[in-house]
């Protein structure tokens, strides 16, 4: 999550000397102590290695600060995140941390070996951070960028000698741990954990000189601005499409073949002609899909983005995806579901990871004036209600299709609202237009999907989770860009340093891509 912050650390002036060799001279202390206790000559002389690697990166951030000029850090102080990660460090060699006794008692090698390792622990994610970091902004850099103010300071970073220290550092820890307990490699997670926890903050803390583009929560004033936050359910935010699961709860409660049903009770599909009949309509479905997708990608591809095109493209999908739910509708595979059994596998609904503490941030964050909305092909909204519900969003506004219901069970009916791409559209156009209009407002949305397409782009900013091949070809064939997120806001970043217009509109064909919720949380909210 750091990476969303480096182009903006990475060019104040004041983040170089007093913060950054403060740390370097505790690495060097680390190592100096950790060569002494390992047990092991080999991993002595990689130690050493490692130590006099720190040792030129002192001598080269002295030289950094003659090179640039920079007078004013020497009147900088030390930060609270600067100390917190260096008083850590050291606090980890000395053995003043839960369960590790101090180096005073250490009386064996094996105990001084297990501190070694603790110590290396803590080490090792500054080493992997700074690894990647470098080698995401070099990757970044123009190619006529030779002169760049800080090249050097980057090209140490990325280059290859920094890269293997990194792993050295790794396959070292990896080499001392191998006769630790289960309770001592914990406390190796525990340590390095922390250590990337403290390191994040550290890279926040430092004071910048620049206006930023992220996080979008620093530059959203609540008493001006808005935040229209929309996202699809299905493989957005669930690692199973709610197909399927209502199809399992249909299965599973479905009466046997030889068993007798009340007749006072709504009529139901055997158990197996349920299965058999939900696989046809499964392979119907996936069948008729591939060949839509097929039979708009055979019309001519654009270079130019062209979003009326697209539109009336998906037409052809909203069609196919409407008969696709009649057909299910008329099969009656959804009779009898009782709305209970609906609302427990809701709660036991399984969530992309980060998906509800992202959803948890932005609502329970006073300094944030947030409405977020659900659209969902979803058959069933009081499914997305209970998986949400269980996490203690019953506050998110869910727009889907509902089940009809008599006495709590299903008759089989959909109140259709939310079926297509263009339904989606409808319904994103009329919230907007139907929210309050005096505050300014940054929409945005996230999905994964072909039927959220015309929403990303109808959005200032349209986020896509995952890499669905069907949207990507029909993305491309329109013209519509994509682009990952960390180097998309470095782009940003540059525009807003330059001077030009950064700000984010809707419909400008770029779709922004990423892994993970974790990626979305820090562009609102930071590390």
């Amino acid at each position: 999550m750091a990476e969303l912050h480096w182009y903006s650390v990475c060019t104040s002036r004041y983040y170089i000397k007093p913060h950054t060799a403060p740390a370097s001279q505790t690495h060097s202390t680390m190592y100096k102590l950790a060569e002494e206790r390992a047990d092991d000559d080999d991993a002595k002389a990689v130690i050493s290695q490692l130590r006099k690697s720190v040792l030129e990166e002192l001598k080269m951030h002295d030289s950094f600060v003659q090179e640039w000029g920079s007078d004013m850090v020497k009147e900088n102080t030390l930060n609270s995140a600067t100390v917190k990660y260096t008083d850590f460090l050291l606090a980890t060699a000395s053995g003043k941390i839960e369960g590790v006794k101090g180096p005073g008692k250490l009386a064996t090698p094996f105990e001084k070996t297990k501190l070694a390792a603790y110590t290396l622990g803590a080490m090792a994610p500054c080493m992997r951070l700074y690894a990647y970091i470098g080698k995401e902004v070099q990757a970044l850099l123009d190619s006529n960028e030779s002169s760049h103010l800080y090249k050097t300071w980057i090209d140490n970073y990325s280059s290859e000698s920094f890269q293997d220290s990194a792993l050295q550092t790794e396959d070292l820890l990896d080499k001392l741990s191998v006769s630790l307990t289960g309770e001592e490699i914990d406390i190796i997670e525990k340590l390095y954990h922390q250590a990337m926890r403290l390191e994040i903050e550290f890279f926040c803390a430092q004071p910048l000189v620049q206006q930023t583009v992220v996080p979008l929560s620093k530059v959203h004033n609540p008493a001006e601005h808005r935040f229209m936050i929309f996202s699809d359910f299905d493989l957005t935010c669930t690692v199973v499409d709610s197909s399927a699961i209502l199809a399992e709860i249909a299965i599973v409660t479905a009466p046997k073949s030889d068993e007798s049903q009340p007749e006072n009770q709504i009529a139901r599909i055997s158990s197996v002609d349920l299965r058999n009949t939900w696989g046809v309509l499964s392979s119907q479905y996936t069948e008729e899909y591939e060949q839509c997708i097929e039979s708009i990608l055979l019309t001519d591809k654009v270079e130019k983005f062209d979003y009326e095109g697209l539109h009336k493209a998906l037409e052809q999908l909203s069609d196919f995806e409407k008969r696709a739910n009649s057909r299910v509708i008329e099969s009656g595979v959804l009779k009898g579901l009782n709305l209970e059994d609906i609302k427990r596998a809701g709660e036991r609904l399984i969530l992309q990871d980060g998906c509800t503490g992202f959803f948890q941030s932005i609502i329970n964050n006073e300094n944030l004036n947030a409405n977020v909305h659900v659209l969902s092909y979803c058959w069933c909204g009081d499914l997305i209600r209970s998986a949400f519900s269980s996490g203690g969003l019953d506050v998110l506004n869910v727009h889907a299709n509902e089940f009809v219901y008599e006495n709590s069970i299903a008759t089989g009916k959909i109140v259709k609202k939310v079926e297509s791409p263009i339904d989606k559209l409808l319904a994103f156009s009329d919230i907007l237009k139907n929210s309050s209009s005096d505050r300014k407002g940054l929409t945005v949305y996230i999905g994964d999907s072909v039927g959220d397409l015309l929403c990303l782009l109808e959005a200032d900013v349209g986020i896509l989770l995952g890499s669905s091949s069907s949207l990507r070809r029909v993305g491309s064939h329109f013209g519509v860009s994509f682009v990952p997120l960390f180097p998309g806001l470095v782009n940003k970043q540059k525009e807003c340093v330059e001077g030009n217009s950064s700000s984010w509109k809707g419909l400008s064909g770029i779709l922004y891509t990423v892994s993970s919720w974790a990626e979305i949380y820090a562009l609102f909210l930071g590390p």
